[in-house]
């Protein structure tokens, strides 16, 4: 049984002879009353108090849990760029892998191609070449036949002027 000031104001005690002064007593009892009450108080209002600060500690955790959160999912997302940041920069070197093998291919494809039209060109000159030397050397055997026929035609016209002369 708990002790409050209603208990002490009601408690009555029996007298005897020779006791305390009830007067005296009843003064001390309301005085242990009134402090009762006012520690009754007290005892309401810091319940009172625990109870919002329970509730806005209460507020806190949530609000520290939701931030626990919001960086738990800030990291993930920033490990999630961080990923995919990679994978695209391993999708673009493969790219540029894969066109430079083929500007490769084709420079080898040019190269071989200007091999194949200078050695076509090379044996076009030498056939020229050729086809001009036989040219010349047909002209030049028809330039000495036209120069011994002439020759030829020369000493008959003498021939004839000498006849004629005579």
């Amino acid at each position: 049984m708990g002790i409050t000031s209603l208990v002490v104001r009601q408690k009555e005690f029996k007298t005897r002879f020779r006791g305390f002064d009830v007067q005296e007593v009843d003064g001390f009892l309301e005085e242990v009353a009134i402090h009762l009450e006012s520690m009754d108080r007290v005892i309401e209002k810091l319940v009172e108090e625990k109870k919002r600060l329970d509730l806005e500690n209460q507020g806190y955790r949530k609000r520290e849990d939701a931030m626990k959160n919001a960086m738990i999912q800030s990291q993930n997302i920033v490990e999630q760029m961080k990923d995919n940041a990679k994978k695209s920069a391993q999708v673009i070197i493969a790219n540029a892998q894969v066109e430079a093998e083929k500007v490769l291919n084709r420079s080898h494809k040019r190269l071989s191609q200007l091999h194949s039209d200078i050695m076509e060109l090379k044996r076009q000159r030498i056939q020229l070449e050729m086809q001009i030397g036989a040219v010349i050397e047909s002209h030049a055997k028809l330039l000495e036949m036209s120069t011994k026929e002439n020759k030829a035609a020369d000493e008959t016209d003498a021939t004839l002027k000498f006849i004629n002369r005579a």
